[in-house]
């Protein structure tokens, strides 16, 4: 058959609301074989490289993937767990809990499913699961607080492949970005609050943000001021000094400037010019992963001490602590809004479907 669809499915069947939740992705081991495979997938979206696909297909075959995997594979290494990957050990953590917060909120099921936009879970494997589920409804939500053409529009891409080739396509919401909800600002003001309780208040807090090629901001993202507008609301919350804190953008990737401040450069400046103590804080990471680990916590914090600072830390991610799990769990409550979750009566679609012959 052209569409995908169940062979045997029952008229009778229950129906329930699907949650798929969302991030980036990870390899499968920290290897260079897993990390070209990775790569591959994860710079062939025109999403995120927008650059003509003929002459980007040259330069990631014939240069990158020949080069960039086995430096990849080396950073992974430092911070793979024996539960794997970080972030896909956290999100799997992530959607435990939210699987069994959420379900107290709503007299019907609801099921929530993990996937990431690369590698996997994959995203048809999570839709996948759902259409099995029965979920005649899904809230799409990519655990991205700030919005990106190339991270939540990506997501929709793939979410938007899969349905195409169903038969029956359910009810469909997503989630485009929180960046200034204000329980998820509390969420970060309070983890910060919370680390300063162990440790010193420092002479300047980073707020950290994944960069972005500046083309993309100039031909309309929006990311850049919903990353200005997140550090603000959080500097605002913990009453900072306008020279207490600033906002950076990290990971650039390629010869063509990026979102500035950087956040490497930032940092051998700072110590440059007298900072003795920095801490970071990454609030566009949902959970902790490559980029915050290895890149803020390894590679800033050498550049920091190696140029004259003193003091550096990592400020961790909100990843599956219970203030987190509320902040996700009132967002999916909201977005649900309207929709008649409850436990569903299918007599009547059985009788439809008795009387016109489609079922026994």
């Amino acid at each position: 058959m052209k569409y995908k669809g169940n062979s045997d499915y029952k008229h009778d069947t229950p129906a329930c609301t699907g949650v798929l939740i969302t991030n980036l992705g990870t390899p499968d081991a920290p290897t260079p074989a897993a990390l070209r495979k990775y790569l591959g997938e994860f710079l062939s979206d025109p999403r995120v490289i927008e650059t003509p696909k003929i002459i980007w297909w040259f330069v990631l075959h014939c240069i990158i993937l020949r080069i960039r995997p086995r430096r990849s594979a080396e950073a992974y290494e430092k911070v793979w767990t024996e539960n794997g990957s970080p972030l896909l050990d956290i999100s799997i953590k992530q959607a435990n809990k939210i699987q069994s917060e959420i379900s107290k909120h709503f007299n019907g099921p609801i099921k929530v499913v993990l996937a990431m936009r690369y590698g996997n879970p994959s995203i048809e494997a999570g839709l996948e699961e759902l259409r099995a589920a029965n979920a005649e409804r899904i809230l799409i939500f990519p655990l991205y607080p700030q919005y990106s053409a190339a991270t939540t529009a990506s997501t929709f891409d793939a979410v938007s492949d899969v349905l195409k080739e169903w038969r029956s396509i359910p009810e469909l919401r997503m989630i485009n970005h929180y960046h200034d909800n204000p329980d998820y600002i509390t969420a970060l003001a309070n983890s910060i609050k919370e680390y300063w309780q162990t440790h010193t208040k420092p002479e300047k807090l980073l707020f950290s943000f994944h960069g972005l090629p500046k083309d993309y901001f100039l031909a309309g993202d929006p990311y850049h001021c919903e990353c200005h507008k997140t550090a603000r609301l959080v500097a605002e919350k913990l009453e900072l000094q306008d020279d207490e804190w600033q906002l950076t953008f990290q990971s650039r990737f390629g010869p063509r400037e990026w979102l500035q401040p950087y956040t490497d450069i930032t940092l051998k400046e700072l110590a440059a010019n007298g900072t003795k103590s920095v801490q970071i804080i990454c609030p566009g990471f949902s959970a902790d992963c490559l980029e915050t680990i290895e890149e803020i916590d390894m590679q800033n914090r050498d550049f920091f001490t190696e140029a004259g600072g003193k003091e550096f830390s990592y400020i961790p991610a909100l990843n599956d602590s219970d203030e987190h799990i509320d902040v996700l769990c009132k967002l999916i409550q909201a977005h649900c809004q309207g929709w008649d979750i409850k436990n569903t009566n299918m007599e009547s679609t059985l009788e439809r479907a008795k009387k016109i012959g489609a079922t026994q």
